[in-house]
C-alpha cells in the first residue's frame, strides 16, 4: 500500500466519517442539511434549493451545482478579485472575470485562461469573448496589456512580467518602497536589494520581462508596444522567446497545477490548504491534471467527507 493512500486512509478514519458518504450513499439529516447549506453558499452565493435541501447526499448534486450560472458568476468574480487588486475602470478591463465565464460557460479548459485564443472586445456597448489566433488568454488583449503596462523608464515591463508569474503560479513578490537616492533603474536593480527578485531565481522579473514587448510613451502622450530586442532566453527550463512561450512554460509547470488547486481552496474554504490536508490536496491536482477543468478540481476539494463535516 502506497504512503499516499495509507495517508488518506487514516485522515478518513480521523475524521469518523461513515463509509456511505465515501460511496454517494445517505448521511445523517442533519450533516446533509449542514452540508446542503455549506454547498450551495460557497458554489453559489446563494441558500440551497428545495431539491438541494432535501437530497440524502447533498455532495452527490456538485456536478450539478457546478454547471448552475450561479456558480459561472460567483466563481468568475472571485478569479477576477483575486487575479487584479482593483475594480477596472471600464468592464472590458476586468478580462479575467468575462475570460472566466466564457471558459466555464462552454466547459474549456482551464488553461485556456491563460493561453487560449481569443480576444475580448466591446461591440455594440457589451463586452465580447471572441475567437482570436493569435490570442493568448488574457494576456493580449488590448485593456489588459495596457492596464499592466507598468511605468519603469525604458519600458520594460515589470509589472506585466509579476502578473502573469502570480496569476499562472500564485508566487507573491513585495514591491519596495524606493528611498531618497535608491537606484531603480535596469542597473541599479543589479544590486544586491534588489536582485533577487529581478535577476537570480526562475521567478527573477527582469528577465521574464526581456522577452516581453517594450512600452514606448510616445511625445503626444499616446502608448505603444515594440517589439523585445534582448533575444530568447532559458527561462523555466526551455529557450522563451515571447509572451506566448513564457505564459505556455509557466502553464506546463507543477507549481501551474498547485496553483489551480490552492485556488479551489481559497474559493471553497477562504484559505490555503492545510498540511493535514495533503491527500485531498494530491486528489485535486491528480483530478485538474487528467481533466485540465477547474471544475475538477473544486469538486475533488468539496466531495471529499471533511468538507461537509
Amino acid at each position: 500500500m502506497t504512503t499516499r493512500l495509507m495517508s488518506l486512509m487514516t485522515l478518513v478514519v480521523a475524521t469518523g466519517v461513515l463509509a456511505q458518504t465515501t460511496t454517494g450513499g445517505p448521511i445523517d439529516p442533519q450533516r446533509a442539511e449542514r452540508c446542503a447549506v455549506r454547498l450551495g453558499i460557497a458554489l453559489t452565493g446563494k441558500s440551497p434549493t428545495a431539491a438541494l435541501i432535501s437530497s440524502p447526499n447533498p455532495q452527490m448534486q456538485i456536478d450539478a451545482l457546478l454547471d448552475s450560472p450561479e456558480f459561472i458568476e460567483r466563481f468568475s468574480r472571485f478569479i477576477n478579485s483575486t487575479f487584479n487588486d482593483t475594480p477596472g475602470t471600464t468592464s472590458e478591463a476586468d478580462s479575467a472575470y468575462h475570460l472566466t465565464k466564457h471558459v466555464l460557460t462552454n466547459d474549456k479548459p482551464w488553461k485556456d485562461l491563460y493561453v487560449g485564443p481569443y480576444d475580448i472586445t466591446v461591440q455594440n456597448n457589451a463586452v465580447v469573448v471572441r475567437d482570436d489566433p493569435n490570442g493568448l488568454g488574457i494576456y493580449r488583449t488590448k485593456a489588459w496589456v495596457e492596464r499592466y503596462a507598468g511605468n519603469e523608464e525604458n519600458g520594460v515591463k515589470l509589472a506585466t512580467a509579476y502578473r502573469m508569474l502570480n496569476n499562472a503560479t500564485g508566487v507573491k513578490l513585495t514591491a519596495a518602497v524606493q528611498m531618497p537616492g535608491q537606484d531603480f533603474s535596469a542597473t541599479g536593480r543589479q544590486n544586491s536589494a534588489c536582485r533577487g527578485c529581478h535577476f537570480d531565481g526562475w521567478f527573477a522579473l527582469d528577465r521574464l520581462a526581456s522577452v516581453l514587448t517594450k512600452k514606448v510613451v510616445n511625445a503626444d502622450d499616446t502608448v505603444t508596444f515594440v517589439p523585445p530586442t534582448a533575444g530568447p532566453q532559458q527561462l523555466l527550463g526551455r529557450t522563451v522567446s515571447n509572451d506566448k512561450d513564457l505564459m505556455t512554460a509557466l502553464v506546463d509547470s507543477e507549481a501551474f497545477d498547485f496553483r489551480t488547486c490552492r485556488l479551489a481552496y481559497q474559493f471553497l474554504y477562504g484559505r490555503n490548504e492545510l498540511s493535514c490536508e495533503g491527500p485531498i490536496f494530491d486528489r485535486c491536482v491528480d483530478a485538474f491534471r487528467a481533466s485540465g477543468t477547474i471544475q475538477a478540481a473544486l469538486k475533488t476539494v468539496a466531495s471529499d467527507p471533511a468538507y461537509c463535516q
